[in-house]
């Protein structure tokens, strides 16, 4: 830009006379474009440039793990297509399929980048980790130990378990897949139980469970034990109790109650996740 100053007089306290000329370029404009492209033009150089698009992101989804589905970062890419038309300018002498090039892998990284839930630097972390286990197997024509692949990040063994624990979880699959040469899927969902209570690990806990209450019964006095077992497994009530074991029914009550604090306290022992709250835990069912 050129300011061209013209001399001006003094007329009066406050008033100048005189005029200001400014030349040259303020500035690159809104739309590069050195002309407005008509509706037909545009729609033939988008429908032109697809399979510019569709080669780009296939070259990018060759990188990616296999829950990134290739038609969205085709969508994706054609946003920067459309983007790179409208802003296209001939006079810079570029190619229009250099600059879409340029737009379009631009767009679908930005788009990788925004749908992405986990950290940047746990995602790099877990690149370094790959590419440390390749390097020392490769020297040593063995599966690396844990300590060999932390020395060759320059970690220590406890700083290399953090970043696993954290980069553990970044690698997802799908539930439903189809092997290759094989015209039927295959659901995971068929193999998982609908009701949590049937989960394998719920299942495990259970018995485990059932096993430390065990251990914990047979250390009761005779008389508690045979209480809660007339109660809880033969569902009798404290007077029935009381007839049997020939003590009044307030009694009952009471060796009941001191029986479940004492299974309560040794449950706190053998089972430390399980925290019972309050009697409810051990209501008849």
């Amino acid at each position: 830009m050129r300011i061209v100053v013209e001399p001006v007089e003094l007329t009066g306290p406050l008033e100048l006379t005189g005029h200001i000329t400014l030349s040259g370029s303020f500035g690159p404009t809104e739309n590069l474009s050195s002309e407005i492209l008509s509706k037909d033009e545009r729609d033939r150089l988008i429908l032109k440039h697809l399979p510019q698009v569709r080669m780009i992101a296939r070259r990018i989804h060759d990188r990616l793990p296999e829950n990134v589905s290739l038609d969205d970062l085709v969508s994706t890419g054609v946003l920067g297509l459309i983007s790179a038309i409208d802003r296209f300018d001939e006079s810079r002498g570029v190619q229009l399929s250099t600059y879409a090039e340029h737009k379009i892998k631009g767009a679908i990284l930005d788009g990788l980048r925004r749908l992405d839930w986990a950290p940047r630097q746990d995602r790099r972390h877990a690149k370094q980790i790959d590419a440390a286990i390749a390097v020392t197997e490769q020297r040593l024509q063995r599966s690396p130990t844990e300590e060999e692949v932390a020395t060759e990040l320059s970690l220590t063994v406890d700083r290399y378990h953090q970043w696993q624990m954290k980069v553990r979880g970044l690698k997802l699959g799908r539930l439903e897949w189809r092997a290759s040469g094989d015209s039927e899927s295959h659901d995971v969902l068929n193999w998982i139980a609908s009701d949590q209570r049937e989960w394998p690990t719920a299942l495990l806990e259970r018995s485990e469970l059932k096993r430390a209450l065990v251990d914990a019964i047979s250390g009761i006095p005779v008389v508690e034990k045979t209480i809660l077992s007339l109660y809880y497994r033969d569902e009798m009530t404290l007077r029935d109790i009381a007839k049997i074991i020939g003590l009044h029914e307030s009694r009952i009550s009471q060796l009941k109650a001191q029986a479940i604090l004492r299974l309560r306290t040794c449950m706190a022992k053998l089972w430390p996740a399980a925290q019972y709250r309050g009697p409810h835990a051990y209501a008849r069912t």
